[in-house]
């Protein structure tokens, strides 16, 4: 018997009999050996987090465009503090704390640069559209590995796809993730509200801090106890309504104060006008993207798709370089007289 048939017989032993376990996952697109040592689940992890797209998280823009500081959140930082809550809460139900990490690590790889006024613009641009949770399924299926993708089980993908409010997974694990990463930026997005002397504690509604608690710290436990006491030995993952509904009225508070904000959000405009005329640049000068993307076009791949692939895929940072190359005049000199 392998290793990793024992992690599986543990699993069944051990985990909910609401649980997914990594034996009885739908599957990968393409068959491929077993490891000998971990399950599917943990292989997804693993994948993604050695995964270029992964890496690119770190210099991804959260809420704060360029912020002077280094201790602002970024899309790598959220990202594994969605993880870490989806764990926690995992693990006390006897969960599959594999399936919630793998989900957690990879659901934001489609963001844009600029965060979300880099979606809104690609969206608004691109007559297919553009949404980063759709875009984080087609990096880990088309984009990675040079085209080749990740090959992610069914419950993995179903996870990143349907984290956004508006959707719902078809897992437990998925479940679990959706809610955290709700947790995850409602927290650390008012933690770095008042780092930037945005807001202060007294901002929020009184009756919002006397269900959820007066601090950061104290809505982060109750949220996630509040989950966990909910859950427990049910085939659901649920808040108390009481519970549900502040954190509801926490989240339009930060809609209203913070993600709207005209000081937070006074460089977005900047930010969108870059990647638009990045987007016209390169469908003009299609040439210009990788040959990995020209491969696609080739294949059928629509033009604009692939350009929204290359742009979204940029960090902040080399988002402003190329702009910099293509549309900002350079010093230049002339020999002699």
């Amino acid at each position: 018997m392998t290793i990793r048939q024992q992690i599986e017989e543990r699993e069944e032993e051990i985990l909910s009999p609401f649980a997914c376990l990594s034996i009885n996952s739908k599957g990968r697109d393409k068959e491929e050996p077993q490891c000998d040592i971990r399950p599917v689940f943990q292989r997804d992890r693993d994948r993604i987090l050695h995964s270029k797209s992964f890496r690119r998280l770190k210099n991804k823009t959260q809420v704060f465009l360029t912020p002077k500081g280094d201790h602002y959140r970024t899309r790598m930082s959220h990202t594994l503090e969605v993880s870490q809550n989806a764990r926690t809460i995992a693990k006390a139900l006897r969960l599959n704390e594999d399936l919630v990490e793998a989900i957690a690590l990879g659901h934001d790889l489609g963001h844009t640069p600029f965060g979300h006024a880099g979606e809104n613009i690609l969206n608004e641009i691109y007559e297919g559209g553009f949404k980063h949770n759709e875009q984080s399924v087609r990096i880990v299926e088309k984009l990675e590995k040079d085209g080749a993708g990740l090959n992610l089980t069914w419950e993995v993908r179903d996870g990143i796809l349907n984290h956004q409010t508006s959707l719902m997974p078809h897992t437990l694990e998925g479940k679990i993730v959706r809610l955290s990463d709700k947790i995850a930026y409602i927290n650390s997005d008012f933690d770095d509200a008042i780092r930037a002397q945005l807001l202060c504690e007294d901002d929020i509604p009184l009756e919002i801090r006397k269900t959820l608690g007066f601090d950061t710290k104290s809505r982060l436990n109750h949220m996630i106890h509040n989950i966990i006491t909910n859950s427990m030995d049910k085939d659901d993952i649920m808040m108390s309504e009481e519970s549900a509904q502040a954190m509801k009225e926490l989240r339009r508070f930060m809609f209203e104060n913070l993600y709207k904000n005209p000081v937070a959000k006074s460089e977005e405009v900047k930010a969108k006008a870059m990647l638009e005329q990045l987007y016209h640049y390169y469908m003009d000068h299609i040439d210009e993207l990788p040959d990995k993307l020209l491969v696609m076009l080739d294949n059928g791949e629509d033009r604009g798709r692939i350009v929204c692939d290359y742009i979204s895929g940029m960090t902040d940072q080399y988002a402003i370089t190329k702009f910099h190359e293509y549309f900002v005049p350079v010093a230049w000199e002339i020999d002699g007289y």
